[in-house]
C-alpha cells in the first residue's frame, strides 16, 4: 500500500492576496471557502484547490499533477482525471478532465447532488503513472451560506510561495526527512598513488642515447604489457672505440671462432681413431664454446652502436599505463635519468592523512568519500565492499604530525589519477541513527544552515536545522526538522531566491 502523506489547509485571505500578486488578478471564483490539499504517492504528488462542496452547485477543480522523477518533478503533460464522491450512505459520483492548456493541471467540474460527509478521491490514468489519490473525508454542504459559515482552523502564516508552474521549470524535487544510519566521518587530506608493485620508473643505466622500438618510443596514456620493449639505450663509447673498431673486433671473433670450430672438427675424428686422448677433445670443444660467446658479444657490442634496434632494450616490467617520459628518441641522457614512468592505473592506493590530534575520534577506519571536480555525487568507498584497508599507521610522521590510512579502490572508468591531492570524508568506525537529508538539501546563509520545508504544493518554510554526521551525499540533522516533514532536496536555492527576490523567478502561476 502506497504511504500517503495528507495535509488539507483553509487558504486565508491574505494567501488569497499573494496569489492575486502571482498572476496581476485574483482567481476566478474563490473566497474565504476556498480549499488547497497536497498528497502523495510513491510516484506522484497532487496539489488541488477548490472551492468547499455545496450540494447542486458546481465545483472546479485545479489539479495540479506531479511525477516524483528522483532527478526532478516532472508535470504530467498526458491523460485523464477522475474525481470521484463517494459513502456516506449516498451513490458514488463521479466527474472527468483532462490536461489543460496549462501542463500539469487537469481541470474538472462535479456538481454533488446529496449533502453530508463524503470520500474525495482523485485517480490518474495516464501512460507514465495509474494511481488513486485518496483525500480522505470531505463536507457538502446544504447551501453556500453554510458552507462559508464554517471556519477551518488556520494553519498559520502562508510561508513562501513558490507556484507549481515554477517548480516545473527547474530541477526541483522533495521527499520525506526519515531516519538514516550515517557512518560519523572527519575531513582529512588524502592523496592517490599507485600501489605498491604497480608502478615502475625506466631510469638510464649510464649516459647514452635513447633509440626507439619499431613500433615508435611511448607516449604519456599508452597502455603497456609486462616485457614489452619500449625503445632501446645506446650506451655513450668511451675512450677511443670508434664504430671500426667494433666492427674489427667482430672480424677477429668471427675467425677465432671459425678456427676453433674447424679444431674441434679435426680434432674430434682424431679421437673417434683413438688416435689423442680424450681430454684433448674436452679443451677444444671449451675453446670453441669460448669463441662463439665472444663473437656473439662483439656483435651486440657492434650493434649498440651501428643504428636500427641496436642498443639495450628497455622492457617495461608491469602491465600499465605510461605516465611519464622523461626523454624522447634520440635525446642523450645521463646516467640514472628517468626515461619512462609506467603505473598501473586500475588499481589505487588512496593515502588518507590523519592529523594526530583527531586520532581519538577514530576505532578503525572503516571508508571513505569524497567528490571529483564536475561530478554530482560523492565517491563512497567502503573496507569489504569497493575497497580493502591496506594500512593503518602506528606511528605519527615527526614532520607532518599525521598517520597513514591506505585503502585500495578500483579505479575502471581511469576517472582517478594518480597525484590527485583531495579533501576527503574519513569513516571513524562510529555510526548513528539519525534524522538524515540529502546535503543538496542545504542552503548556507552566512554561516547558518537553512533547509526549506514544504507544507503545502505551493507554500514552503524557512527552517535554521544543526547539521550533524556527514556520510557522504547523507547529512543528519540534531534538531529543527521532524520525521516525515518534506523538505526540498533539488532547487532548495531557487525556492530561496522566490523567498528574497520573487521577480528573479517570474511568475505564472495558473489555478
Amino acid at each position: 500500500m502506497n504511504k500517503l502523506n495528507l495535509s488539507l489547509v483553509l487558504l486565508t485571505a491574505f494567501a488569497l492576496a499573494a496569489c492575486s500578486l502571482n498572476n496581476g488578478q485574483a482567481p476566478a471564483e474563490q473566497g474565504a471557502s476556498s480549499i488547497a490539499i497536497t498528497h502523495y504517492t510513491d510516484s506522484t504528488e497532487l496539489f488541488v484547490e477548490f472551492k468547499k462542496l455545496v450540494k447542486g452547485e458546481q465545483t472546479s477543480f485545479a489539479a495540479h499533477t506531479t511525477l516524483l522523477n528522483p532527478l526532478g518533478f516532472q508535470a504530467v503533460t498526458e491523460g485523464k482525471m477522475i474525481v470521484v464522491l463517494s459513502g456516506g450512505g449516498q451513490p458514488e459520483e463521479r466527474a472527468e478532465g483532462g490536461v489543460s492548456a496549462a501542463p500539469g493541471i487537469f481541470r474538472i467540474a462535479i456538481t454533488p447532488k446529496f449533502t453530508g460527509k463524503r470520500h474525495l478521491s482523485f485517480q490518474l490514468l495516464s501512460a507514465k503513472a495509474t494511481v488513486t489519490h485518496e483525500l480522505g473525508v470531505v463536507e457538502v454542504y446544504s447551501d453556500r451560506k453554510t458552507a462559508d459559515a464554517v471556519t477551518e482552523a488556520e494553519t498559520g502564516a502562508a510561508g513562501i510561495a513558490f507556484s507549481k508552474e515554477q517548480q516545473w521549470k527547474i530541477s526541483f524535487a522533495n521527499m520525506p526527512v526519515t531516519e538514516r544510519v550515517l557512518h560519523e566521518s572527519l575531513t582529512v587530506s588524502a592523496t592517490l598513488r599507485p600501489r605498491a608493485g604497480g608502478e615502475a620508473i625506466i631510469a638510464a643505466p649510464a649516459a647514452g642515447l635513447l633509440r626507439a622500438a619499431s613500433t615508435g618510443f611511448p607516449q604519456i596514456g599508452m597502455a603497456v604489457k609486462a616485457g614489452q620493449v619500449l625503445g632501446y639505450f645506446v650506451p655513450r663509447l668511451g675512450g677511443e672505440t670508434d664504430a671500426a673498431t667494433l666492427q674489427l673486433a667482430v672480424e677477429r671473433a668471427r675467425i677465432e671462432a671459425e678456427e676453433a670450430r674447424q679444431a674441434l672438427t679435426r680434432l674430434e675424428e682424431l679421437f673417434k681413431a683413438e688416435a689423442i686422448a680424450e681430454k684433448r677433445v674436452r679443451e677444444a670443444r671449451s675453446r670453441n664454446r669460448l669463441a662463439m660467446a665472444e663473437l656473439d658479444a662483439a656483435q651486440h657490442r657492434s650493434n649498440t652502436y651501428s643504428g636500427g634496434s641496436g642498443g639495450i632494450p628497455l622492457k617495461s616490467p608491469i602491465n600499465g599505463t605510461v605516465v611519464a617520459v622523461g626523454a624522447g628518441a634520440g635525446a642523450a641522457v645521463l646516467d640514472g635519468q628517468t626515461l619512462i614512468h609506467i603505473a598501473d592505473l586500475g588499481k589505487l592506493w588512496l593515502e588518507v592523512r590523519i592529523p594526530e590530534s583527531e586520532l581519538g575520534k577514530i576505532t578503525q577506519p572503516s571508508g571513505a568519500f569524497f567528490h571529483l571536480e564536475g561530478e554530482d555525487n560523492a565517491r563512497v568507498l567502503e573496507a569489504g565492499r569497493n575497497a580493502r584497508l591496506v594500512a593503518y599507521g602506528g606511528l605519527v610522521n615527526k614532520d607532518t604530525r599525521t598517520v597513514p590510512a591506505i585503502f585500495e579502490i578500483d579505479n575502471p572508468e581511469g576517472r582517478l589519477r594518480a597525484g590527485m591531492n583531495l579533501r576527503v570524508g574519513l569513516y571513524t568506525g562510529r555510526s548513528e541513527k539519525i534524522l538524515a537529508i540529502p546535503a543538496s538539501a542545504i542552503v548556507d546563509e552566512n554561516g547558518i544552515t537553512v533547509v526549506f520545508v514544504q507544507k503545502e504544493g505551493e507554500s514552503f518554510e524557512r527552517r535554521v536545522v544543526e547539521p550533524g554526521t556527514r556520510d557522504g551525499e547523507w547529512v543528519g540533522l540534531r534538531s529543527g526538522i521532524s520525521n516525515g516533514e518534506r523538505i526540498v532536496s533539488i532547487g532548495a536555492y531557487q525556492v530561496r531566491l522566490a523567498a528574497t527576490a520573487p521577480a528573479a523567478l517570474g511568475h505564472g502561476h495558473a489555478h
